[in-house]
């Protein structure tokens, strides 16, 4: 369940260091996520195995009832649970755009991450060294007053060792969201693309969205069309319908050209939507589960055509359209 009073940020289900940005689920087709069933995984925590489970846009932990207080006392001193460190680190990177990069292209495209790696990881990260790989726990006492230069190597000493942690902790964050497995993987991106597309981040952003469409649509557009990965070039849409596709050329110099809003990542790759027998998904015109209407192409350059279709519980769903 969320923690009382719901005080962390949308999707985590716990309240992190620092505040991200609320989800925009006001879009005119509802959020992004209406068209996945809820997941859930193991997790070992403390002397055990607890469930985690995402469901409705927000990753929940049914064995701890009262987070705000375990963080407290985590706070104080006690050990925090492995459950709550993964949730921290999921309200972390939820519109981390490095995510996009990192998570899988696909159901074939399988990340090979265990607990036993982060465990791995997070024996191997669990002191900070100095400039010569002595563990330092206490800072060292001086006879008289710095001077400026010994004053600056301590400041450089300071920021490398803030630098490490913040490495460190990146490194474990993502080990531990690899490990909860594809569906949530999914549903990370997902909530990362969602996050990007209800706000205009300019052209900074726009390299890295069009590559993680570009990942993701290239292996789609393959079994649809039978076209080389490598032929298919993806540009940003950004009016309100929903892009436009084109097949030009011959043999090498055949391209499939599709322009689609950073929101398809989300709301249609992520709910396992990208093709449907012979069309490729490009909308969501109504949102539900597990049944949805959506716009298809049956090829490049036609009409969208509207689409009935119906999804069977999985990670991710397998949806079939309805004739």
């Amino acid at each position: 369940m969320n923690p009382p009073g719901g005080s962390g940020p949308p999707g985590s289900g716990v309240p992190p260091e620092g505040r991200a940005p609320p989800r925009d689920d006001t879009a005119p087709n509802g959020a992004w996520f209406t068209c996945l069933p809820s997941c859930e995984t193991q997790v070992p925590c403390g002397t055990g195995r607890h469930t985690v489970r995402w469901e409705a846009g927000s990753l929940d932990l049914p064995s701890h009832s009262d987070i705000e207080g375990e963080l407290v006392l985590a706070a104080l001193g006690g050990d925090k649970a492995r459950c709550v460190e993964v949730a921290q680190a999921w309200a972390r990177h939820t519109d981390d755009l490095s995510v996009l990069a990192i998570g899988p292209r696909g159901p074939a495209d399988q990340i090979a991450v265990d607990w036993d790696d982060v465990l791995a990881a997070g024996e191997t990260g669990s002191s900070v060294t100095g400039p010569v790989g002595v563990a330092r726990s206490t800072p060292m006492r001086l006879a008289s007053q710095p001077g400026p230069t010994l004053a600056r190597a301590g400041a450089r000493q300071r920021q490398m060792q803030e630098d490490q942690l913040k490495a460190q902790r990146r490194r474990n964050d993502v080990l531990s969201l690899l490990a909860l497995g594809y569906g949530f993987q999914v549903r990370l991106i997902g909530q990362v693309a969602a996050a990007h597309a209800a706000r205009d981040g300019g052209e900074q952003v726009r390299p890295a969205l069009v590559a993680a469409i570009t990942g993701r649509l290239a292996p789609v557009a393959e079994e649809w069309l039978g076209i080389d990965p490598d032929q298919v070039v993806v540009s940003l849409h950004a009016g309100r319908s929903w892009g436009s596709s084109e097949l030009t050329g011959y043999g090498a110099d055949r391209r499939l050209r599709v322009s689609l809003p950073a929101g398809w990542l989300a709301s249609v790759w992520a709910c396992g939507l990208a093709r449907v027998g012979r069309h490729l998904i490009v909308a969501v015109e109504e949102p539900g589960w597990p049944t949805a209407r959506v716009l298809g192409l049956r090829a490049p350059g036609a009409q969208p055509e509207p689409l009935v279709v119906h999804g069977s519980p999985g990670d991710v769903p397998h949806w079939e359209a309805y004739e």
